[in-house]
């Protein structure tokens, strides 16, 4: 298990080399191309290696971050990004998703291997979420920046809101399946090594669960968040699977989900080589941090910090909006 670990970082780590050394040469041998996108992306007149360095930076320390809260990578890069730096709101999005999506394929087929995600459960919700987040991606490129930015700040105040009342439940309480559920046969068993024994699991209120994905896939594809902090809670609160279960289901959920609406952002020119380069360099790296520091940090304050992070990156999004709409 060791070398296959071993092996995976290896070849992770040769992969986003290969990535930096291409986005390098490309702008070493196209200088003027690399400024043109860099100023088009931000409308800063700064060198054009200044701003994915930036990127870089706050990227790690994001991904040290979204490892230690539990949460995803996109969504604490597209507000703190589009709240605190000069990118065009739709190129932040567009990497946000891209971001979302390599921690969600890095971790999917592992999840899948040791029975954590399961299948039976992620395919009707990713249906339906992965629709309706290309419907969502389509109306956030088509709706004017002012007022997808304003949104953002709003929902952005609302996962702060979810994040602080949110209570995890391990093993939730099915006392009897709901019929849509026993037709899909959407249960199952996994070990607990925890309990040094095997769980068995189950699901109700589905068909509630299946209509609030509508809404979680339109809100990912809209602000490019990804949908973990959306995801956890209605399969674990909603629809009653276990708190781990819950967890790795949602983790390849995105795999599906942000993948839809990657596509649009990139058939419509939104995602960028050199904010997508180092964004995902780093967030995959402080991620690798992030998993060590975990060991030894206390979960409970690290949520705190990411709380507070959100809620003024959320403040600042919401008035960056308003101040487009000529409110502030």
């Amino acid at each position: 298990m060791q070398k296959t670990n071993k092996f995976l970082v290896l070849a992770v780590v040769i992969v986003l080399s290969l990535s930096v050394f291409a986005m390098i040469a490309f702008a070493t041998a196209n200088p003027e191309a690399a400024q043109e996108a860099a100023t088009e992306a931000t409308g800063s007149l700064k060198p054009w290696w200044f701003w994915p360095l930036v990127l870089f930076v706050l990227s790690f320390v994001l991904g040290i971050f979204a490892v230690l809260a539990g949460v995803g990578g996109g969504v604490l890069y597209v507000p703190i990004v589009s709240g605190f730096l000069p990118f065009h709101l739709d190129f932040v999005r567009g990497a946000g998703l891209i971001v979302a999506l390599a921690g969600a394929l890095a971790a999917g087929p592992g999840l899948l291997k040791k029975g954590m995600a399961d299948l039976r459960l992620a395919i009707p919700m990713a249906l339906i979420a992965s629709t309706c987040a290309i419907v969502g991606a389509m109306i956030g490129l088509a709706l004017p920046t002012h007022i997808v930015q304003t949104l953002l700040g709003a929902t952005i105040l609302m996962i702060v809101v979810i994040m602080i009342k949110a209570k995890k439940s391990e093993f939730p309480d099915v006392q009897k399946p709901d019929a849509l559920s026993q037709a899909l046969r959407i249960s199952g068993v996994y070990y607990e090594p925890t309990l040094d024994r095997n769980v068995s699991w189950q699901i109700h209120r589905t068909p509630v669960g299946l209509a609030l994905f509508v809404i979680i896939g339109v809100m990912a594809g809209m602000f490019g968040l990804g949908a973990g902090w959306a995801n956890v809670p209605v399969l674990n609160l909603v629809l009653g699977a276990p708190i781990k279960i819950s967890v790795a289901t949602s983790k390849f959920l995105l795999s599906i989900t942000d993948t839809s609406a990657a596509w649009i952002y990139m058939n419509n020119g939104a995602v960028l080589p050199l904010m997508v380069v180092p964004s995902v360099v780093g967030i995959m790296l402080g991620s690798f941090i992030g998993v060590r520091v975990l060991a030894v940090t206390k979960p409970a304050i690290i949520r705190i910090m990411v709380i507070v992070v959100l809620g003024v990156a959320g403040l600042k999004a919401l008035q960056k909006g308003l101040s487009l709409w000529g409110v502030f």
